[in-house]
């Protein structure tokens, strides 16, 4: 399917803190993310955040899906979260990953959040719905959450598995719409790079590349995989290109793995389908 054509949040964390399976509790210094801790016990944990702007008829500049699918009130049976392959429903269903049960309060204008540990490597994977009306703050958080001025607060239950604290994700990832075709962005939207450390950043949008490369300049985050023209928005691009950030590989071979599965899905042929995806600057 083709698509056509905010205030910033300062959140600076206390500390970052990991519920371990033992129950014990890692602090850590105000600011710095995990990953450039190695001494830390927390050191091991890599989070991806990813901001779902549901697909919304009535307040997005897309071409109309069906009612039932395109109401960004219902996160349940929308396009890009609870229909066949939105982002909660292709990773429940996915084998490589576990879902925790997802607790405490909601950021603002989120309806629902799910998260998930990768069975092997135990990534941990927080995805958020955001209503469709609100995809500015949307697309504003995203970048909040890439310059590292944005922390992710997560609460599960799970008993020893648990997990409790306050994160900086490794990478974020936007998916939805292109808000950045109807709107543009203000220069107290535009977050400052406030942590050392690039942060990996995908954003499946329609053209992102275009629209999306000078904000996310701004961020420091590195662009891991972007888009060249206009595309869908589905839950397995996501998820090949995850297969291969937890594996560890650069961004050629993760834009060819979301080329392949976009082909295997889209029927659009292996060229085109790479054509169709960028990685760096």
């Amino acid at each position: 399917m083709h698509l056509r054509a905010a205030t910033r949040h300062h959140l600076l964390a206390a500390g970052l803190v990991l519920a371990l399976a033992s129950g014990s509790l890692a602090a850590h210094s105000p600011g710095v993310p995990q990953a450039e801790r190695p001494s830390s016990p927390a050191a091991a944990l890599r989070l991806v955040h990813v901001f779902v702007a549901l697909a919304d008829n009535e307040h997005q500049g897309i071409v109309p899906v069906p009612k039932r699918i395109g109401n960004g009130e219902d996160p349940a049976h929308n396009l890009y979260w609870g229909a066949a392959f939105g982002v909660m429903t292709h990773f429940r269903r996915h084998p490589g990953w576990t879902e925790l049960r997802a607790t405490g309060s909601l950021p603002a204008d989120v309806l629902e959040r799910v998260v998930f540990r990768h069975r092997s490597a135990g990534v941990l994977l927080v995805a958020d719905a955001y209503r469709g009306a609100a995809i500015k703050r949307t697309v504003v958080d995203f970048l909040a959450a890439a310059a590292g001025s944005r922390t992710t607060t997560i609460e599960t239950e799970g008993g020893a598995r648990a997990i409790a604290g306050t994160f900086v994700p490794a990478l974020v990832a936007y998916v939805g719409h292109d808000g950045l075709m109807d709107f543009g962005l203000g220069a107290g939207d535009l977050p400052a790079t406030v942590l050392p450390g690039a942060r990996d950043a995908i954003v499946l949008a329609c053209a992102s590349k275009q629209y999306f490369s000078t904000p996310l300049r701004a961020t420091g985050a590195r662009p891991l995989l972007l888009t060249t023209g206009l595309m869908a928005p589905e839950a397995y691009t996501l998820s090949a290109a995850l297969d291969g950030w937890v594996a560890g590989e650069g961004g050629e071979p993760i834009r060819n793995r979301a080329a392949a599965a976009y082909d295997r899905y889209q029927k659009c042929g292996a060229k085109a389908a790479r054509r169709l995806f960028a990685t760096g600057w």
